[in-house]
């Protein structure tokens, strides 16, 4: 099996992380291939930077011309994934959707604990338009940026303290509500004594599972080849705000 994993940020070694977990979570036999996106934000933190992702993933995606198995979409919350149903011909695994329907699995109700508050409210659509936000009980931030998940002692403390507020709020199970989080399940699991799911590596599974049964995206209704028509493809993202 070959999975592709694209990063929803233009920030390298967060690629290399996510690949990292997603390898870990691989079958034996299975090879995992990291994309980051030429343009678009360097972390996703708000709905501009969330729509410009979409557009940035959707373009790396289009781009890509080696074959493979099935695409992870390695951004939690983040927009793009009916897009890129619509775009590949291949299974297309969210790692929110993921996290959330194995959360499911494990527990009456799941917290999510993620990065800024800022990205709360996408964290909460995308789980409501996934079908699985009824058992949401929290989405909680940590008040830490993507970009500073790197100190690895200062996410776990910030991690430990947000899961606790979600567990008040009655989550029975965990969710890492960020692909940079990955890794992080063992150890808080443990201080916790709650299972804790890392979307990058239920979405590899949930993949490994789709190529297995043979199972891609229903081209009948709403995830239907899109239209033939002239499509202008813009790039080069420059500035900043």
């Amino acid at each position: 099996m070959h999975i592709v994993v694209t990063n929803c940020n233009t920030t390298r070694a967060m690629t290399e992380e996510i690949v990292r977990g997603a390898a870990a979570a691989a079958a034996p036999g299975t090879t995992i291939t990291g994309l980051t996106p030429a343009w678009g934000p360097e972390s996703a933190e708000g709905w501009l930077d969330s729509y410009l992702s979409a557009a940035a993933v959707l373009d790396t995606l289009r781009g890509y011309e080696e074959p493979c198995d099935a695409v992870v979409m390695a951004g939690f919350g983040e927009h793009g994934r009916e897009g890129a149903r619509e775009l590949l011909d291949v299974p297309v695994v969210d790692i929110t959707e993921a996290a959330a329907h194995l959360a499911c699995l494990l527990g009456r109700r799941y917290g999510v604990v993620t990065t800024l508050d800022r990205t709360r409210g996408q964290i909460e659509d995308s789980l409501h338009a996934a079908g699985v936000a009824q058992n949401c009980a929290a989405v909680i931030g940590t008040g830490l940026g993507v970009l500073d998940l790197g100190d690895s002692e200062v996410t776990a403390r910030a991690f430990l303290t947000a899961a606790e507020r979600a567990r008040d709020m009655g989550a029975e199970v965990l969710v890492l509500g960020c692909a940079g989080m990955t890794g992080l399940q063992e150890k808080v699991g443990t201080a916790l004594d709650m299972p804790v799911v890392d979307g990058v590596a239920a979405a590899v599974k949930l993949a490994e599972s789709l190529i297995t049964l043979n199972l891609t995206t229903s081209r009948t209704g709403g995830y239907a080849k899109p239209l033939p028509k002239g499509r202008t493809w813009g790039r080069g993202w420059g500035g900043s705000l």
